[in-house]
Formats: C-alpha cells, structure tokens, sequence
C-alpha cells in the first residue's frame, strides 16, 4: 500500500513549516544558532500541534553537518537519515507502552555510551505523562546531569500529571492552538501543491471542526477528499465532520426569535432524520449563540468566532437579538447539554428544548419594542373604522361624532384630536418647575418597571412622549403622534398604570393629560401672549421696591437679574 496520509505526507521537515507556534520556533533558532542548546526540553500542549514534529526538527538541526544553523539543510547524510529514521541515536519512545520502571532503567544504561553517527544522541520521549511514579523516579538523575552528548525532549498534552521534579529540569515550551485561519492557510498549501479542487468554505469549515490541531485536520481534509468526487464541497465538510450548517442553524435560531415553535421542531426533525448526532448539534447549536454574542460585543474580532461563518442572514439575526435573551438561550441549551449525558433519549430533550426556547419571554431590540401586537392591532382596528367611515361618506350617509357624545370633552371629530385646551391652561396657571423636574427624574425609571413587569404596550405609547409641565395635581404629558394620544387617552387601563406607577415613585396621585406636540406648541405661545399683562405688572412692582435702601444695596452686589424680592 503506497498512499500515505496527508498529514505523514505534509509533515513539517524545518522549523519554517511548524504552523502557528512562532513564539517557539524563533527561541529555538536563536539558541540553535548561539550554541545554548539545553539538555532537556518539555514540549507540552494540545494534541496536533506539533510537538513531536518540532523535537524531531530539532535533533536533526543540532545533528545538521552543516551545524550551528537555524534550519536543518535535510541533504546531509544525518538529516537524511534521522528523517527516514535509519540512524539509532535519535530515539523515539512512546511513554504510553513503555512506561515501566525497567524501560527507563535501560534508558538509563545506555544513554552513558557515545553515539555512533552524529554529533548528539536525541530522546524523545512521546506522552510522557503516562510514565509511572517509579518510572519518573529513575529518570530524574539522569535527566537532571545526562552526558554532554544527550539531548532529551519530552512531549505531553497534559503537563499537570508531570511530577514538578521533572518540569524544574527541563525548558518547558508551552504550544498554542493553531488559529482557523493559519490551518486554512496551510491546507489551502497542501491541496493546490496536491492539483486537488477544494471549496474555500469547505476548507473554513474543516479547520473549524478542527479545533485548533492540524493534524486532525489534515485527517479530515483527507476523510473529505476520499468521500468527494471531483471536487471537495462544503456538504461534503458537514458531511465528514458531522458538523451542522451554518444556513441551518440561521434557521432555527430566527425561528426561536419569532417563537415559531412548530418551524423550530420541524427543522429538528429533518436535522436527526439526516443522521445527525444530537451531542455534536447541541454543541455546534451553544458555540452558534456564542460566538452571535461575541460578534454582537467585538465585531472586529473575527479571529475569536468558532464555528461560525460571517455571512448577511448571521448579522441580521445578531442586530436583532439582545445580549440578556442570548445569555438566557444559552444558559438553557447547557442545561439541556448536561441532561443529554445521563439519558437514552436525547431527542426527547432536545425537543423540549426548542419548545422552551420557543417560549422564552427574552427581551427584544429597540426597534420590535415599537412593533408590539397591541399596539399593531389597535392601528389595524382604526385603519379599518376609518375606511368604514369613508364608506359611509361615499353613499352620503352623514355621521356626526360629536351628537354621539356630546358629554366627552376629549373627542374625535373631523379635524382628528382637540386637547382640553381650557383644562390645559388651567393646569398652566399653577404649574411649577420643581414639580416637573421631580416627575422627569422618576420618568426613566417608570418605563423600565413597565417593560419589566411586562406591560409593553403601555411603555410603547409613551416611547414618543414626555411631561412637559406639572401642577401639584396634574401633569400635561406631550405625545409626538396624534394617534398615540388618542389611544393612550382613551385607554383606562393605560390611565390607570401611570398614575399608579407614579405614585409608587413620587408618592402622589397625578391627572394625566395629554397633548399632541403640534397642538401643544399653539397651546403654550397662546398661554405666554396671555400672560404678559400680569409679567409687566410684577415688573411695576420691582420698580417699586427698588426705591428700598436695602433693595437697592443688593442689586448693586448682586444685579438685577438674580434678585428676587419677597414680602
């Protein structure tokens, strides 16, 4: 059998070919090239990262005819040879199956001897975490004090089971993850070296999939290779990494904001009966909102995303959604996680789950706070009176809306909305500024509660509104639209919840009424107009006190204009 896997094929022969770990690659060059070569080293982090690829790298740098160099030449006889592993002073254990006390006890015999063919001889101890503590224990003074010519590199993907003796021994070099984007740069290497087709969505998906190990993902870029035909497509990624897609997963989540319960189950259905894990689609499903609550914080930090490709549906959805909703949606979908793992019937919470996501009473954006049912509704309901109306008109039939009820001060009649001017400016004659200043300091506070105790409706009337003058009784609240007035007037319970919620914060029961803004602006310049007769008769009065010594020394320290006399 001559094919070989991609990975083996690929395998990084210089240091200029380990992707992502240039923290480590660059320090190793520099000691290569300064002679600083330590006698032992730990290489430790995540699987696929390229541990074992950088030691071997290593020996042969040190062993290189060509020595010191930064990059090993792989033309001399001992790179050659220490690549298709034919010389025997560069030896690879696996600590997994050789992890007995007698084994390192040979280790420990023979590493005295000299080597035969090159300049050092290399250990490479793979998994070295499972070594038993008696293992560990005979190793230690040979690691500590080895022979000028022995090099040990030891590699492990969990450092924490490593007795500190060893780690305080060795120059530990910590791998990172590879990012998504570093593993695409180098598939995408791989398979135009290879004349292979590729998809660049299919190759983004694989590299997410592989969660930061290349060699994982050079084991699924070939799985993909094989299972497609001519070229490798983005299903054929999903296929092969059991992934759900990303136009699926929009779906559901644009169905769980809409509480489209019975759109949600369906698209469930046809994701199991696609042969889809539960496990991997509840995972995929939690990374999903994850990284929609990132993009929605960070957009800039594309790099940080998962499993998630920026496409327009993804940025509609994150615009629509509100953080506290995804932390709610996540929070449930990991409870659903955890519950999965101790049941033989996965499906069955996975189902309750979208019903419960369904029904979730998250908070909405600003925008669908305008677009409420109620409120919908109630426009409907008018548009369709008034079309009625001029139904009526059309076949002359008189309709008269003021004999219907003459008693309401507060009425419609063909000119839309008339406010009770009269009332208004009554209120106007006792209004004070300290009285409106204290209900504009509760107001903010009053539409929180109301969207909190989930009356929505109500704080969507008064979203365009705002007090604009306030007696010791009464309050003159101004409304943008002429519909909302209406509606916000003669809606009883709409009356009742503000004085109500009023008077929880301030401690006072308050008349409401209310004003279109453009009837209110014509309201208060008639109001000031009328006033002016008693303003210049207060400024007779000032005259007056003026002639007072005491009045007089004032105004002469502190002007006329910050004085103010009273009886």
């Amino acid at each position: 059998m001559n094919y070989q896997a991609l990975y083996r094929v690929w395998r990084p022969q210089q240091f200029v070919d380990v992707v992502g770990q240039e923290h480590i690659t660059k320090t190793l060059q520099n000691a290569l090239l300064q002679q600083k070569i330590s006698h032992a080293y730990l290489f430790s982090g995540p699987r696929g990262t390229g541990k074992t690829s950088a030691a071997k790298i290593l020996a042969k740098a040190v062993n290189c005819e060509r020595a010191p160099i930064a990059e090993p030449c792989n033309e001399c006889a001992a790179c050659k040879g220490i690549t298709d592993g034919s010389i025997p002073d560069v030896i690879e254990i696996d600590a997994a199956s050789n992890n007995g006390v007698e084994e390192i006890r040979d280790i420990r015999d023979k590493v005295k001897y000299a080597p035969s063919s090159v300049s050092y001889k290399v250990y490479i101890v793979d998994e070295v975490h499972m070594l038993s503590i008696g293992a560990f224990n005979a190793l230690l003074k040979t690691l500590e004090e080895p022979p000028k010519h022995v090099i040990f590199i030891l590699a492990t993907t969990e450092p924490h089971k490593i007795p500190l003796t060893i780690i305080s021994r060795c120059q530990r070099f910590d791998f990172r993850r590879i990012t998504a984007q570093s593993i695409v740069n180098r598939m995408s290497l791989i398979v135009q070296e290879s004349g292979i087709s590729c998809e660049e969505k299919a190759l983004q998906m694989i590299a997410r999939a592989a969660d930061g190990g290349m060699r994982d993902a050079l084991s699924l870029l070939d799985q993909a290779i094989s299972y497609s035909e001519d070229s490798v497509t983005v299903d054929d990624a999903l296929t092969v990494t059991g992934a759900v897609s990303q136009g699926f997963l929009n779906k559901l989540a644009k169905a769980i904001f809409e509480k489209d319960t019975i759109s949600g189950l369906q698209s469930l259905e046809e994701l199991l009966l696609a042969g889809k894990d539960p496990g991997r689609f509840i995972e995929d499903f939690i990374f999903f909102y994850r990284d929609m609550l990132l993009y929605k914080t960070a957009p800039n930090l594309e790099e940080s995303l998962e499993r998630v490709l920026l496409d327009e549906e993804f940025k509609e959805l994150t615009e629509a959604y509100v953080q506290e909703h995804i932390y709610e949606i996540i929070n449930l979908l990991n409870k659903t996680q955890q519950d999965m793992r101790w049941t033989n019937h996965p499906r069955i919470f996975l189902e309750v789950a979208i019903v419960r996501l369904s029904q979730l009473e998250g908070p909405r954006s600003s925008e669908s706070v305008v677009e409420l049912p109620e409120l919908q509704n109630l426009i409907n309901k008018i548009d369709g009176l008034e079309a009625e109306l001029a139904s009526l008109k059309q076949q002359g039939v008189s309709v008269r809306a003021e004999e219907s009820s003459p008693q309401k001060k507060i009425r419609t009649n063909r000119k839309g909305f008339q406010a009770p001017t009269g009332k208004i400016n009554e209120i106007l004659k006792v209004a004070t500024k300290p009285e409106l200043q204290n209900i504009k300091s509760s107001w903010g506070e009053m539409l929180n509660k109301l969207v909190q105790n989930q009356m929505r409706s109500q704080a969507a009337l008064l979203n365009e509104a705002e007090p604009v003058a306030a007696s010791d009784d009464s309050i003159i609240i101004k409304f943008k639209y002429e519909i909302h007035c209406q509606m916000a007037l003669d809606n009883g319970k709409f009356i009742e919840t503000i004085t109500t919620s009023l008077y929880q914060l301030i401690g006072k029961r308050y008349k409401i009424v209310g004003v279109p803004e453009d009837q209110w602006l014509k309201i208060r310049e008639d109001f000031l107009n009328s006033s002016h007769h008693s303003h210049t008769t207060e400024g007779n009065d000032l005259e007056t006190q003026k002639k007072d010594p005491i009045v007089e020394e004032a105004i002469k320290l502190f002007g006329e204009e910050l004085l103010e006399v009273k009886e």
